[in-house]
């Protein structure tokens, strides 16, 4: 948190009696049990925050199970939101504030909270049950243990039920409005706007109003407990983040949101229906539930009874001249090879999104990972290219899936969409595009003969390419005389007939390697000011956020450090080799293994230094600032 202004710049009056004191950025982090609404609380606060205008980023942190053990450490909820007066890049290291709802909640997260920080804690659950539940031999609200931090000792459920009494409520209902009063509690402190959230919560509970007006209520005692209680005598503002935006239309997005309007967006460009065969799973479900919310627009979405059968019928509508695709994450991309090879050999547009997440096997169905990059590239029988493409930001989910449409229509190919957990769940203000600038993705079927034999006569060629693209022919089925066979056989270059032999099997191989090759894509840009740097910072999907912002703390601290990104994984951009082969060293940060490091140097014969995790959750732009520092240190 940073230091407040003086005073006269700093404060104002607010309802006669407290300060206010402005920030430029803040944390702030609530968590409780899965039970205790953490994720709709946060996601309120984001939206308020987002109409203010500040830029923002969130992390919402939640278990697998629909709900968790109560009052247990694996059962605790959590979502940060970082927000600011200017361009931020991350949710943020460490909050400034925790809502902590219970012991659970303290014991999990009080190891991420600085010296200092402000701890809001629901005192009516630290019971001896409770405590004991969790560890806690003493209670730490009495201990002593808290005096390193800014302590409100705050009965956010005995306030809640006071708040609701004129309700027919048991105590237990109306205690689950505790966490609209917290809300109603921070959006005082923060002067966040209120009618937005009143109005959502009628919406939601439109079919129990008084549910509704209960916890507007419990909302409003928040705000007017922080505005009348002594415990809290400073408010704060963090202004508008104005110089950080562009001229336009802005909202706030998640990953996934961004990633079904896009899908709707490149179906509409290319003028054709958007079909969706899917089976639900974490994290990748919410796109499907977007999308069957716009039929509208022509958007078809089929819940399948399993992964196989939920791209098998997208691939079907790729066959009928639809823009199909697919939506899952790793443990369904298993299931699915067989048919995403299918689709290779066919030469059909088919888009797979990957949310990736931690594996193996179920492995951490909530949290994040990078690691479905080398099963993206070679998880197929055969040789079976497949482009790949990794949006950086939730807000550019959208515009890498417009992006994997128009590869996947032009060359007549599946594309591989890469996004994880983090970019998923995470959002960010979006500028809404211009629809018309959106690139023109219409496509031209097959519509009669296409090549003649040497005795004149005009037949169909279902494999007689482009010459450009080497895409072959897309053909509605039903038109007439473009008849054709598909299947998983080889087929014989040009005719399309069925065929064994070795010569043409070559050349179908390396012809659809070359297909993939020649995928025109944008040269890497790097980011090197003063073209001082001798380290080279590269990166791919959801790193760009913590990579970004320890470039920048390096390059404030006076230090000399380039950074790239890519979006396309494969085929990599023209002049990767060349601008990582100009640096003294490269760092590669991922939330894996190594597995583009891994890649690279085989590609390049360069010496791709990889810094590496896998524990579930992003980077955090302190370590990478570290590394990054002993890189630069290194070579100097």
């Amino acid at each position: 948190m940073t230091t407040e202004v003086d005073a006269d710049q700093g404060s104002r009056d607010h309802g006669g009696a407290k300060d206010v004191r402005r920030l430029d950025r803040v944390i702030i982090r609530f968590a409780g049990d899965s039970g205790d609404g953490m994720q709709l609380t946060g996601d309120r606060f984001t939206s308020e925050t987002a109409s203010l205008g500040n830029d923002l980023s969130t992390l919402p942190n939640f278990p697998a199970e629909i709900r968790a053990p109560a009052g247990t450490l694996p059962g605790v909820s959590s979502f940060q939101l970082h927000f600011a007066d200017h361009d931020i890049l991350t949710p943020g290291d460490a909050p400034n504030v925790l809502v902590a709802m219970n012991p659970a909640a303290l014991k999990a997260n009080l190891p991420d909270l600085p010296r200092g920080a402000e701890l809001i804690v629901n005192t009516d659950e630290f019971g001896s049950r409770a405590l004991a539940k969790v560890g806690y031999e003493s209670n730490p609200l009495e201990d002593g243990s808290l005096e390193g931090y800014a302590l409100h000792k705050v009965p956010l459920t005995t306030l809640t039920v006071e708040a609701l009494k004129g309700f027919d409520l048991t105590r237990k209902d109306a205690g689950r409005s505790k966490n609209m009063f917290a809300l109603g509690l921070l959006s005082w402190m923060y002067h966040r706007p209120t009618e937005g959230t009143e109005a959502f919560l009628r919406s939601k509970f439109a079919k129990r109003p008084e549910i509704a007006e209960a916890n507007i209520t419990a909302f409003r005692a928040g705000w007017n407990f922080g505005e009348t209680t002594e415990e809290f005598a400073v408010s704060y503002e963090v202004a508008p983040a104005a110089s950080a935006f562009p001229a336009g239309t802005y909202r706030n997005i998640s990953g996934n949101l961004a990633l079904a309007y896009g899908l709707i967006a490149a179906a509409q460009r290319a003028d054709l229906p958007l079909f969706l065969g899917s089976y639900p799973i974490t994290p990748a479900s919410d796109i499907l539930h977007e999308l069957s919310r716009h039929k509208n627009f022509g958007v078809r979405t089929f819940q399948a009874e399993d992964e196989i059968a939920g791209i098998g019928a997208a691939l079907g509508a790729a066959f009928g001249g639809a823009l199909g695709g697919t939506t899952t994450s790793g443990p369904g991309v298993a299931l699915k090879s067989e048919t995403i090879g299918l689709a290779v050999s066919l030469e059909l547009p088919l888009l797979i999104v990957d949310i990736q997440r931690g594996g193996p096997s179920t492995g951490l169905p909530t949290k994040t990972e990078q690691a479905d990059l080398l099963q993206a590239m070679y998880g197929r029988n055969g040789e079976a290219p497949v482009p790949i493409i990794a949006p950086a930001t939730p807000g550019d989910c959208f515009a890498a899936a417009v992006d994997a449409a128009r590869i996947a229509l032009t060359y007549r190919t599946p594309v591989f969409l890469l996004s994880d957990g983090y970019l998923a769940n995470g959002s960010e203000p979006w500028r809404v595009p211009e629809a018309d600038l959106l690139p023109d993705l219409r496509v031209r079927f097959a519509t009669g003969p296409n090549h003649t034999l040497a005795d004149g006569t005009e037949v169909f060629w279902p494999y007689k390419r482009d010459e450009t693209t080497l895409a072959r022919p897309w053909a509605v089925p039903g038109t007439p005389g473009l008849e054709h066979r598909i299947g998983g056989i080889e087929k014989q270059d040009g005719t399309g007939n069925i065929s064994y032999d070795p010569a043409n099997h070559e050349l179908m191989v390396r012809t659809r390697q070359a297909k993939t090759d020649g995928i025109e894509v944008p040269d890497v840009v790097v980011d090197d000011p003063e073209g001082r740097a001798r380290v080279l910072v590269l990166g791919w999907g959801s790193t760009f956020g913590p990579i970004t912002a320890a470039v920048r703390r390096i390059r404030r601290a006076g230090g000399h450090i380039a950074q790239t990104h890519l979006r396309h994984l494969n085929p990599f951009p023209a002049n990767l080799g060349e601008v990582l082969r100009s640096y003294d060293r490269v760092v590669l940060p991922e939330m894996n293994l190594g597995q583009l490091a891994t890649l690279l140097r085989a590609r390049y014969l360069v010496d791709v230094r990889s810094f590496t995790q896998v524990n579930g959750m992003p980077f955090k732009a302190e370590q990478l600032e570290t590394a990054f520092k002993e890189a630069v240190d290194d070579v100097h």
